[in-house]
């Protein structure tokens, strides 16, 4: 199974937000994450997490506390690569990017409801 058979539509936020802005979205949205974007361009992952991190700022912008070491992945990788690329990266979130375009994302949560089609040093790791 390729990871395009898993992946979720991204949901993308301006790098000129305010992370107060972006927890409200990830909340009416009930997810756990946003990918930052200036035009075309990913600049990083907001995630749940950042915004606990930085709860006592949340008038400021998310570039402040974005993670910006973005680890992507093709939507044609197998399952397999998706899992081994969180594993050895320690990452829980893959956006998918096709020919340079954001296309979806693949979280460690979509490989845990496929586990019969990851292998199981997924879950060694």
């Amino acid at each position: 199974m390729q990871v395009k058979d898993v992946m979720n539509q991204a949901v993308v936020i301006d790098h000129d937000v305010d992370l107060k802005q972006a927890a409200q979205i990830m909340s009416q949205r009930n997810i756990g994450c946003l990918i930052v974007m200036n035009k075309n361009n990913i600049l990083g992952i907001i995630s749940e997490e950042d915004v606990l991190k930085n709860i006592s700022s949340l008038g400021k912008s998310i570039s402040k506390a974005m993670s910006r070491k973005i680890v992507t992945i093709s939507p044609e990788e197998s399952l397999e690569d998706a899992a081994a690329i969180i594993s050895r990266k320690k990452v829980k979130r893959l956006p998918v990017v096709n020919n340079g375009k954001l296309v979806g994302i693949v979280t460690a949560t979509d490989l845990v409801a496929n586990l019969e089609d990851v292998g199981e040093d997924f879950l060694l790791d």
